[in-house]
């Protein structure tokens, strides 16, 4: 089965989605995607979805779960690159996505978990080095 790569970028994992999701490729990223958090001790996650041109409710429900398992594990979730027919579907499905924070590119998705990692204290935030 393809799995989608998870790269550790200091305390922040990146995923870039570059295929089109299905159930078991979902499932597979959240199982995968927990267990790198824990074993990376990951503080943040950035999921780029720029190359999704459309997002069904399970695709939607999903980001959603991996933003909660996430919080669960002490990580924040931004999902970066979401095109405007994918925020409108997902409006649509009445899917509010609570808890994942977004931006338009991954470069202001790493700052905005720097600048949560800032607020909390946390003195080894700059995911640009390691």
């Amino acid at each position: 089965m393809d799995r989608i790569p998870i790269l550790k970028m200091g305390q922040v994992l990146l995923v870039t989605i570059q295929v089109d999701m299905h159930d078991r490729l979902a499932i597979a990223l959240e199982e995968d995607l927990s267990a790198k958090i824990v074993s990376a001790r990951a503080k943040g996650v950035l999921i780029d979805i720029s190359a999704l041109e459309i997002v069904d409710s399970f695709i939607g429900r999903m980001l959603d779960n991996i933003a909660a398992v996430s919080r669960m594990l002490d990580a924040d979730t931004v999902v970066v690159g979401m095109r405007p027919a994918v925020a409108i579907t997902l409006v649509e499905l009445g899917l509010s996505l609570t808890g994942v924070k977004t931006a338009l590119n991954v470069e202001r998705g790493i700052d905005l978990i720097q600048r949560r990692l800032r607020e909390s204290g946390d003195d080894n935030v700059d995911v640009r080095e390691e």
